[in-house]
């Protein structure tokens, strides 16, 4: 563990914040979304729609890898079937969130886990975002502000939005 590594009080907790607010906003673009929506994506060369959050679910994997054990360890998922990587978006979050919520040490810091895997979820997200607005399937705009975000709610039942945009 370097002086980059060691945990800052409150850390942890920020952390879980932030990955309820990914379970929010990804259950928000995953919810609704029909199978076929899997098979979008920008044009060749790019990424299909299950491929990111397939794409998600390895960032999940590496970022427990790295809070739990320190490794950078990595897989490349093709991802093929829409409703296996929903399930598994959410079941990588529980993973993460278990282990943020249980005694086990931190690793890695929540600073690194942010500026790394976390971080790259929100950005995927928003590309999902993009492609179910592209694909003719919106998602409605939210001030996320005032959202009912929870610690430890990272599964796909969330709170109703409580302001979307017309």
């Amino acid at each position: 563990m370097t002086k980059h590594d060691a945990e800052l009080p409150g850390e942890r907790e920020a952390l879980r914040h932030l990955l309820a607010t990914i379970a929010y906003r990804g259950g928000k673009v995953l919810r609704g979304a029909p199978p076929e929506f899997g098979s979008v994506s920008m044009g060749a060369g790019t990424r299909t729609a299950v491929q990111i959050l397939a794409h998600v679910g390895d960032l999940f994997d590496w970022g427990l890898a790295l809070a739990a054990e320190g490794k950078h360890r990595w897989s490349d998922t093709p991802g093929d079937d829409w409703a296996t990587e929903v399930a598994r978006f959410f079941a990588g979050l529980a993973a993460v969130e278990a282990h943020l919520a249980s005694d086990e040490p931190l690793v890695r810091s929540a600073r690194r886990l942010t500026q790394g895997p976390f971080a790259d979820a929100l950005t995927h997200i928003g590309q999902l975002a993009m492609l179910r607005r592209l694909a003719g399937f919106p998602v409605k705009g939210e001030n996320y502000f005032k959202a009912s975000i929870a610690l430890g709610r990272v599964g796909p039942d969330q709170e109703p939005p409580v302001f979307e945009f017309e």
